[in-house]
């Protein structure tokens, strides 16, 4: 009966630790989160980074502000886990960044968004961002990124 009990619990502590495992691939983490919930989202980011040139330090180590948790997001029959961050709180507007990491986490992406600061509430951030491509992205690629950024209702 004793080993019937352990194997259970055994079973459940298993169990227990996939489902975390899931829900951090799952879009149960947010993108300022995603490189220390896993080695090899942290590997494939540096990877990408280190080949791009001038990048500001939030970037690079994802380390600004996210307030939405990352989603999955099929582009091309690929499974990609999507997410969100800013600079600092209330420069959302202003400087921003999309990540996508492929589910198997063997590719990454981002999308660098600069709008200028104090531009009129009455001018569109979209007619005046700078968008730089992280990662190569695919035309696909691209449009999906920029996809997500629409979803901001702050965003026109």
């Amino acid at each position: 009966m004793k080993g019937v009990i352990r194997n259970a619990l055994a079973a459940a502590l298993l169990l227990g630790g996939c489902t975390a495992a899931m829900a951090a691939n799952d879009g149960q983490v947010r993108a300022t989160d995603i490189l220390g919930s896993d080695p090899e989202y942290r590997e494939t980011w540096q990877d990408m980074v280190k080949k791009e040139e001038r990048l500001p330090e939030w970037v690079l180590n994802l380390s600004g502000v996210s307030e939405q948790q990352m989603s999955a997001v099929e582009e091309d029959g690929d499974k990609y886990l999507v997410g969100p961050l800013c600079e600092s709180e209330g420069k959302c507007l202003n400087k921003r960044l999309i990540v996508a990491f492929r589910w198997d986490k063997e590719k990454a992406y981002g999308m660098l968004v600069e709008v200028p600061e104090g531009l009129p509430s009455d001018k569109s951030p979209t007619r005046h961002a700078d968008y730089r491509w992280l990662g190569d992205p695919d035309p696909g690629m691209q449009a999906m990124l920029k996809e997500q950024l629409k979803r901001d209702p702050n965003w026109y």
